[in-house]
């Protein structure tokens, strides 16, 4: 099951009591106090770990919490130290302040070990305030509560270039024969119901990651669809590619303006990423000459369009998924425009 967004309080552990004890030893008639100190509680960590794809470890948890620390305890001894909590999650997973919206934590990396709730300290035993005018001190300190803090996991997938498009569009066919990812592909709108992640692999020493989320449609914005639920898996991608299909009712352009509002309604950082413009199907063009016309003056009317837009590493390239045509052009291309992103 794939889970992107789960809600937590998260609690670190309470520091133990200090001990109130005192020496009672046959041969010590003045035995004084010995009362030792509490331990610590434990301490919240978050753990990257690429081993995990999705948030559903955590269904159905509302609370976790570190250990508290025990105790203090007579003869000087130091309570056990409460054992951490450590929460393993998936690259790109963030750790969002529910109640104020700030963003606490951000891991995006294999290995990264972040603390984000420090224990109570223990309390001290009454053996620390023994002193000239008091002799046999009956008291000790409490340990210091642990923090606690009601908060937000998102995961945002990590990946390179981020499709796309309208459902049923091509896009899962095209990530599939692109990359290792095996989608379900079917003749049928919203066939992708999860984001989705593929390798692209360019040659033996270079390749770059691929997302696909479920098809966006116009009103996305205001709720209709699925698209817009996993926008945020591609807003952390360097290049964005437009799949438009010329069998749908809308031409090319339109299709395009539609989609580009929607991103601008999203998130206006996404709505400036660098982009290009794959047109999908392009085997459709057999359908007879005054169809291929049709689409030869559409994608023409587009590239016009995208001329005018501030967007340097624009281009338009037509791929065949089913025929496997304009597929090496096309990975080249991403390649060659996620890096000059990147740089």
């Amino acid at each position: 099951m794939f889970i992107d967004k789960v809600k937590l309080t998260l609690s670190s552990g309470n520091g133990g009591k200090g001990a109130v004890s005192f020496r009672r030893e046959k041969h010590v008639p003045l035995g004084g106090p010995d009362g030792g100190d509490g331990g610590d509680g434990g301490d919240v960590l978050f753990i990257c770990d690429n081993n995990a794809h999705t948030l559903a470890n955590f269904k159905g948890k509302k609370e976790l919490k570190a250990q508290n620390g025990e105790d203090g305890q007579r003869r000087n001894r130091t309570g056990k130290r409460g054992q951490n909590l450590e929460i393993i999650v998936p690259e790109g997973t963030q750790v969002i302040d529910d109640e104020s919206g700030e963003l606490l934590l951000d891991l995006v990396f294999e290995g990264q070990k972040e603390l984000f709730l420090k224990g109570g300290k223990g309390g001290l035993g009454n053996i620390h305030f023994k002193n000239a005018t008091n002799q046999r001190p009956d008291y000790a300190q409490p340990g210091i509560k642990g923090q606690s803090k009601f908060v937000r996991l998102e995961l945002k997938l990590i990946a390179d270039v981020g499709l796309v498009g309208f459902p049923n569009v091509g896009k899962s066919t095209l990530i599939s024969v692109l990359s290792n990812a095996r989608p379900e592909i079917a003749n049928y709108e919203f066939t992708t119901l999860t984001p989705k992640l593929g390798v692209v692999e360019v040659d033996e020493d270079h390749s770059f990651v691929m997302a696909d989320i479920p098809g966006i449609i116009e009103g996305a914005s205001k709720g209709k669809g699925l698209g817009l639920e996993f926008l945020r898996h591609i807003e952390r991608t360097a290049f964005l590619l437009f799949v438009l299909d010329p069998l749908r009712n809308d031409d090319l352009k339109t299709q395009f303006e539609i989609l580009r509002k929607e991103l601008e309604n999203f998130s206006k950082k996404l709505f400036q990423r660098n982009f290009g413009v794959m047109i999908s199907k392009s085997d459709s063009v057999n359908l007879g000459a005054e169809f291929a016309e049709k689409i030869a003056n559409e994608t023409m009317a587009l590239k016009k369009y995208l001329e005018a837009q501030n967007n340097p590493q624009s281009f338009i390239l037509e791929v065949s998924s089913l025929e496997k045509t304009g597929l090496s052009e096309l990975k080249f291309k991403l390649f060659e425009c996620k890096n000059k992103t990147q740089a």
